[in-house]
């Protein structure tokens, strides 16, 4: 349990009371403005209990997935001439990583006809390039 007193770990513990504390210590504050009568109060008296509860959730979640990297590297390596042979299990299994293969390449396949066939298009070229001529101009000044 060395690795929960690390600078970084001390930093998040300390992080984790800060907000919790503070996020408790709003809610009383709204739950003293509830009861002076401001009813808008009320939703944030529940709310920010629940942002305090959000913040202790992920620290722990963060604890426990340092543990179990921490775990996964204090374990030896498994010596492969002393494994059974047993078949590798398929990728999708719940909760693995997918597999990082290679990219697959995708073949272009050219578009029919020329890319001056479309009259829209070619309009529409002709007035960018219009206005690129003419930086100053309006769109309602274009002679076309």
């Amino acid at each position: 349990m060395r690795w929960l007193w690390t600078p970084a770990w001390i930093a998040r513990h300390v992080a984790m009371v800060v907000l919790v504390v503070g996020f408790l210590g709003l809610g009383w504050w709204q739950i003293s403005r509830a009861a002076a009568g401001n009813s808008l109060s009320w939703g944030y008296a529940v709310e920010w209990p629940i942002f305090a509860g959000f913040v202790v959730y992920v620290w722990w979640r963060e604890v426990r997935l340092a543990r179990r990297n921490a775990e996964a590297a204090a374990e030896p390596p498994a010596d492969p001439a002393d494994a059974p042979a047993v078949e590798p299990a398929p990728a999708a299994t719940i909760g693995a990583r997918p597999a990082v293969r290679r990219p697959v390449r995708v073949a272009r396949v050219p578009v029919d006809g020329a890319p001056g066939d479309d009259a829209d298009l070619a309009a529409y070229n002709d007035y960018l390039s219009w206005l690129n001529a003419n930086p100053g101009a309006k769109p309602g000044d274009y002679p076309g």
